[in-house]
């Protein structure tokens, strides 16, 4: 019997494959426990603002993340009106937090650099 809920195979599959990449799915882990700006990023996975940015993009195009403008900065977080949240939660929950990145990033004084 079909969930309701249940989410099509296509759409899991276009779901899964853009968290199929590690770096993106690390990212979404992250910013369902945080709003994070791309700077902090960078910062995060030592890669280049555009490269961070292309991964930002791909989330955002999805509708997965949702970005919120500052002055010249950018803060992204998971949307919380995103149509497969339940579906995302889902995947992710049992990756484990990503909290204490955020955590090392303060100690070093790091963190929402771009302010």
């Amino acid at each position: 019997m079909l969930n309701e809920q249940a989410v099509e195979i296509e759409t899991a599959a276009t779901i899964l494959k853009l968290l199929g990449d590690k770096t993106r799915l690390t990212i979404v882990k992250i910013l369902s426990e945080n709003e994070c700006c791309v700077c902090e990023f960078v910062e995060l996975f030592q890669m280049s603002q555009p490269a961070v940015s292309q991964h930002l993009r791909k989330l955002r195009d999805s509708g997965l993340v949702k970005e919120r403008k500052k002055g010249q900065w950018v803060y992204y977080s998971v949307n919380p009106s995103y149509p497969y949240l339940s579906y995302l939660i889902t995947i992710i929950q049992d990756i484990p937090s990503q909290r204490f990145r955020m955590e090392e990033l303060e100690a070093q004084g790091k963190r929402i650099t771009c302010e």
